[in-house]
């Protein structure tokens, strides 16, 4: 049986981490906590699960820290995990058979992370990535922010896809974070790689920085020598497109995806959304319907927005046809959403507005 070292790096966590480490702390068989400067009671948590608790100062570097947390790591496997993330019983159990059952040869095994999760308690975002990787073959992480372990050079065969889901329930907003460490690491003159670049053109859109995301997210374009960011850098400038009413514009580039990969549900979706704000409901419908009929791919290797494959195009139908006033058809994407999250406040509202139509009649 394998052994694992917990690594992680925390920073005024008090509030969340012992959900995190109640979940795998009988599990592990060492935990590194890295403290990047708590002001709270973050370290007095840790002290009731470790005592390899250790300091490092800032420097806006989330892998500079992830990589010192792996070097206090001692046994032959490292796991990571952030404050707001844990397992719940069923990835419990899943664990602890790998950790029993793993062959050895394996270097690195990655597990599904569960985000966003919605009022039914099911995840609204889907991704894969690299969790677990064995010890002396020396790992790092890379990126500034957004980092991830480079296994450049590893043998697919040494590559294992588990079926572990971690949740990852974000509790408090990070807001503009990372978007003043690529402000501050650009102001100092550090050239962003292309990934960065990607992610800086990222941070811009949620930052609601527009017109500068847009300008990024091409330069990036230009450069990119991978289809999945560059699929969502194209999205991305979609989306921007969208929120300045720019909508053909925004289609143009939407368009552009097809000619990356197979239609996505997120591409689709935003062509719809991008028409139903023109109120040219019919089209809108049209694309709406597409996502419905197609077998979207549920590839976890890409970050996929599960609302975007059912959900939304049900939610987003019941009010196009509201709008054209054939409420038996909105009223049957209605239903759709009530099977699909009851507890969402939008279904939830307009399951009040259909019931008060029922009762007139």
């Amino acid at each position: 049986m394998i052994t694992i070292s917990l690594c992680m790096i925390v920073k005024n966590e008090e509030n969340i981490l012992k959900r995190c480490l109640d979940s795998i702390y009988d599990i592990v068989d060492e935990i590194i906590i890295v403290d990047t400067g708590s002001v709270d009671k973050t370290k007095e948590v840790c002290r009731n699960y470790t005592n390899n608790i250790y300091d490092f100062k800032w420097i806006d570097d989330f892998s500079k820290a992830r990589n010192f947390s792996f070097d206090k790591a001692t046994k032959d496997y490292i796991l990571w995990l952030d404050a707001d993330e844990y397992l719940d019983e069923k990835n419990r159990k899943r664990l602890i058979n790998l950790k029993e059952n793993l062959n050895e040869s394996i270097s690195v095994i990655s597990t599904e992370t569960h985000m966003c999760i919605d009022e039914n308690n099911n995840p609204k975002i889907v991704a894969r990535r690299n969790r677990i990787i064995k010890r002396n073959e020396g790992f790092k992480w890379v990126g500034y922010v957004h980092e991830y372990i480079s296994i450049e050079g590893i043998n697919e065969s040494n590559v294992y896809d588990s079926n572990i889901c971690i949740i990852h329930d974000k509790v408090k907003n990070i807001d503009d974070r990372n978007l003043k460490i690529y402000e501050k690491k650009l102001k100092d003159g550090k050239i962003l790689s292309n990934r960065d670049l990607y992610y800086y053109g990222r941070e811009l859109y949620c930052n609601l920085k527009y017109e500068k995301s847009i300008e990024i997210l091409k330069e990036f374009i230009k450069v990119s020598k991978f289809k999945e960011e560059t699929v969502d850098a194209l999205c991305k400038i979609g989306e921007c497109y969208i929120k300045q009413k720019e909508y053909k514009l925004a289609r143009i580039y939407l368009y552009k995806a097809f000619e990356e990969d197979i239609p996505r549900a997120d591409i689709m979706y935003n062509i719809a959304y991008s028409f139903e704000e023109e109120e040219k409901y019919l089209q809108a419908i049209s694309w709406y319907k597409i996502i419905l009929n197609t077998d979207i791919s549920c590839d976890t290797n890409q970050c996929i927005n599960m609302s975007y494959l059912r959900f939304k195009p049900h939610l987003n139908l019941c009010c196009c046809y509201y709008e054209l006033k054939d409420l038996p058809r909105a009223y049957y994407h209605h239903q759709k959403c009530m099977e699909l999250n009851p507890n969402d406040e939008c279904v939830k509202c307009n399951e009040k507005y259909f019931n008060s139509i029922i009762k007139e009649r």
